[in-house]
């Protein structure tokens, strides 16, 4: 995308079960990432359907009112909360006469901006392309094509459409190879820790992992007020109570990750898989937190890492003002979960030492259940 940020609509559904101001919440959360991808929203369209039209994912007038507004302000881009079917984005597409970005695509972009290893990025880029090949037309522009004088086939007469999807195939067969050979890179590694004690950070996306990872390991993680911040998994070293323990930093998870991203990003999700204790970050400051530990605890337990022992982190308390504090802490000991729970401001530095003190003895269990001759 060019530094000179492109202008979008942004359109979303709304059935009976679903209240206007979710769908509102919902289009905040998707201006956040058209902004984290250099994209700017100068409007939005909702509408109260129970399903999407089969054609134009809006119904007919609602649809000819999105076409209107487009044309009439010449906008670049509109970008829709849900995935699209590949028969709605050419008819869409052709209609509208602009780049169509659904929830997937756009996440899958902002992926491969944020990815910064060989690994992330091979991962990031398969994920794309198994995501775009099926979603193809004729005026699709966010594929580079890499096209040599000697490196298609057929003669003049073939679809480029054609075209575009036999390197795209090929494209994801060299990344599928590529993936093994790193995959069995990082399966060494993991194998290589496995006498130390592992804590991965999970949460929801933009809840503070990073500036966490920073506070316990004393690195310096890259983190910022975007989604996605980070997307490569990072592993530290930190000691507490003269107990060593590898702490890793994770994607961040968001509601309707594309399937294809996590099934592409399997090694990175292993070092989930493969804690011994997962640090489980809740932007508590946030409308609607519930639903994104709700979010977490459904991806943890489609990746088969449900259940293990998880501490809960309510981040930001800084920003919350409840009306009675206790009373949400209290909502979450009395729900007969095992998990720890604290609540801190890591931008302010706030609790850090409660924090570390419930984090030192899950990993002192952790350790001695490993090595119980040095237990004195």
């Amino acid at each position: 995308m060019s530094t000179e940020k492109s202008r979008a609509v942004l359109v979303a559904l709304a059935n009976q079960q679903q209240l206007i101001e979710k769908t509102k919440e919902y289009l905040d959360e998707l201006a956040f990432l058209a902004d984290t991808a250099g994209i700017e929203t100068v409007h939005r369209f909702i509408q109260r359907l129970e399903r999407p039209d089969n054609r134009f994912y809006l119904g007919k007038g609602k649809f000819e009112d999105l076409s209107a507004y487009v044309k009439s302000f010449a906008i670049e881009i509109v970008i829709f909360d849900d995935d699209l079917t590949p028969s709605q984005i050419r008819n869409i597409e052709k209609e509208l006469n602009c780049k169509i970005y659904d929830r997937s695509l756009l996440i899958l972009d902002i992926f491969l901006q944020r990815a910064k290893t060989a690994q992330a990025r091979t991962q990031v880029e398969l994920a794309r392309y198994q995501y775009l090949l099926p979603r193809l037309t004729r005026m699709w522009t966010h594929l580079e094509r890499q096209r040599g004088g000697t490196g298609t086939r057929g003669g003049a007469g073939e679809k480029e459409i054609e075209t575009d999807k036999r390197i795209i195939r090929d494209q994801i067969t060299l990344l599928k190879e590529k993936l093994i050979k790193i995959d069995k890179q990082s399966i060494t590694q993991r194998k290589s820790r496995s006498s130390t004690v592992r804590v991965a950070i999970v949460g929801y996306t933009n809840v503070g992992k990073s500036t966490i990872m920073n506070l316990l390991s004393k690195s310096d993680v890259f983190a910022e007020n975007k989604l996605f911040a980070t997307v490569d998994s990072t592993v530290r070293k930190v000691v507490i109570n003269n107990i060593p323990f590898l702490l890793t930093d994770t994607v961040g998870f968001i509601r309707k990750l594309p399937h294809t991203l996590v099934e592409s990003f399997k090694s990175t999700l292993d070092e989930v898989r493969e804690a011994d204790i997962l640090l489980h970050v809740v932007d508590i400051s946030h409308p609607s937190f519930e639903e994104h530990i709700q979010v977490v605890n459904t991806t943890l337990t489609e990746i088969n890492a449900a259940d293990k022992p998880t501490i809960l982190i309510f981040n930001k308390i800084d920003l919350y003002h409840p009306d009675n504090a206790n009373d949400l802490r209290n909502s979450y000991l009395r729900g007969g979960s095992e998990q720890k729970t604290v609540f801190i401001s890591a931008a302010k530095r706030g609790n850090i030492d409660e924090l570390k003190a419930i984090l030192g003895d899950e990993v002192a269990k952790k350790h001695y259940t490993l090595y119980p001759n040095s237990l004195q």
